[in-house]
């Protein structure tokens, strides 16, 4: 009975031990809470004033499809739809006199077949009506800038008893809409990138350099294999096909060399400050790695006999190749630093901290979710998830009752026009070491038994002036500063 006392009161202890860190977390807690609120309500006053006139809104664009009748193409006839993929507009016949519309002017076309006779009917948009995702921005404001003052055309509606030459229109008509739309996406990305300065290759000395790389995103295919060098103001990937992507030092927000323990590649990631095209897509993540074992062989790995004399050599040059792998990664960072520090740049390499790291669902599927010094990521499976952890303004922890196994937590942005990150179905046990965690990275947190709307409580969160202050706008009645509101139980009920 003495050694089950003894076990008891160690049991107790830890009990006791777990208690006063979360007494003393939520000490700690309770403070950081009022002194962010007051960094937040400074920062947000410096961008207010930093806002000046350049939120100014371009004037909507006119559509010019011709100059004057004579451009029409020649072989347009007077009752006939005819689609001129060159101009990007529909030659409609009203009356008898074709009349082109801009295809960006259509909202939709749809085509039937009733007994003999064919119809064709071409939406437009139109003042008063809701125009959906589709629309253009140029037609958002086009409709916006002649709503007050003009008619417009909602629908029409043609009948052919021949409908061959309807079919084809129809068909046509939606092809050169999805077009147009691919083309107006693609601008807008490019128009939104920031111009990359021009890679300076190294001359008269050998390059760091890392070979047989697998880069992710892939340009285009399957796989994109290749090597990577660095050089004196970026590190540039050339694929086995010849194709290049140019990373420049100064766009680099955040660099992380993950060695390979238990997953099946060592890898580099480079979070970037603004996204690059690669291929046809703007992209903020680019990574390369090597396959320590093929992803095949992993699946098989269940079905080994230990004690079979082949397996234990696999297993062995499995463990060399692994620690080769890591060195050369390992090695090649270091000059890259070196490289960058040299050049006037200044890069260094996080490490994901594995012994914090918990299992939990950011996209579709649980994966192993480790932080560095400056995010919280995942970058084994794709698509990535990189959270950076200066654009974090709070965590909650949802679905927190001792009924649930599991728990999600909701990273909340400090753009409030964005949504917030989220992460599934973490394990109950890793509770205490995340808020442990996030205590020490001076991250303020709630927890609350709910799966709260963001939706409504960021766009809630977005109109009030007063969000981190403690009263209402007279300035005497208290309200709740900040996120404390999400909080189970203020600070009082201790």
């Amino acid at each position: 009975s003495s050694r089950t006392s003894k076990r008891l009161a160690s049991t107790y202890d830890q009990i006791a031990d777990i208690q006063a860190s979360a007494a003393e977390r939520e000490k700690r807690q309770i403070q950081l809470m009022t002194r962010r609120n007051e960094e937040r309500v400074r920062e947000i006053a410096r961008a207010r004033k930093g806002k000046g006139k350049n939120d100014e809104n371009e004037a909507a664009e006119e559509l010019d499809t011709y100059k004057r009748s004579k451009d029409y193409p020649d072989n347009v006839l007077p009752n006939q739809i005819k689609v001129d993929m060159a101009n990007k507009c529909v030659i409609l016949p009203i009356g008898g006199n074709p009349v082109p519309f801009h295809i960006s002017t259509i909202k939709a076309a749809v085509f039937q077949k009733l007994d003999q006779v064919c119809y064709l009917r071409v939406n437009f948009y139109a003042a008063g009506l809701a125009l959906g995702k589709e629309a253009s921005r140029n037609m958002a404001k086009l409709v916006a800038k002649y709503a007050p003052y003009s008619t417009f055309i909602r629908e029409m509606t043609f009948r052919s008893l021949d409908g061959h030459n309807l079919n084809n229109a129809y068909r046509m008509i939606m092809e050169l809409r999805k077009r147009y739309r691919a083309h107006e996406i693609q601008e807008q990305e490019e128009a939104t990138l920031v111009k990359q300065e021009k890679l300076i290759r190294t001359k008269n000395e050998r390059v760091p350099r890392l070979s047989d790389l697998t880069m992710r995103p892939v340009f285009a295919g399957r796989k994109t294999q290749g090597n990577l060098e660095a050089h004196q103001n970026g590190l540039r990937f050339i694929s086995n096909r010849g194709e290049s992507v140019d990373i420049i030092y100064s766009n680099i927000k955040h660099a992380i060399f993950q060695p390979c323990e238990n997953e099946i590649m060592v890898l580099i990631h480079f979070h970037l400050k603004n996204p690059i095209m690669i291929g046809k897509k703007k992209q903020t993540n680019v990574q390369v790695f090597t396959e320590v074992i093929d992803a095949s062989q992993a699946v098989d790995a269940g079905r080994r006999n230990m004690y079979d004399p082949e397996e234990m050599d696999d297993e062995q040059r499995e463990r060399q190749l692994r620690k080769k792998l890591n060195e050369a990664f390992k090695e090649f960072c270091r000059k890259v630093e070196k490289v960058a520090a040299k050049n006037g740049f200044t890069l260094e390499f996080d490490i994901p901290y594995r012994d914090l790291g918990f299992q939990g669902n950011p996209h579709k599927e649980m994966v192993f979710i480790m932080p560095t010094l400056n995010c919280l990521c995942n970058l084994t499976e794709t698509p990535f998830f990189v959270v950076d952890l200066n654009n974090v303004d709070h965590v909650h922890f949802e679905r927190v009752t001792f009924a649930s196994k599991a728990f999600d937590i909701v990273l909340v942005n400090k753009d409030f026009t964005k949504q917030p990150w989220r992460i599934d179905m973490i394990p109950n046990t890793d509770k205490d070491a995340i808020q442990d965690w996030l205590t020490d990275m001076e991250i303020s947190y709630t927890e609350g038994p709910m799966n709260l709307n963001w939706k409504q409580i960021m766009s809630t969160v977005a109109d009030d002036d007063r969000f981190y202050m403690d009263t209402e706008e007279d300035e005497i009645t208290k309200k709740e500063a900040g996120w404390s509101f999400l909080r189970m139980f203020g600070a009082d009920d201790e």
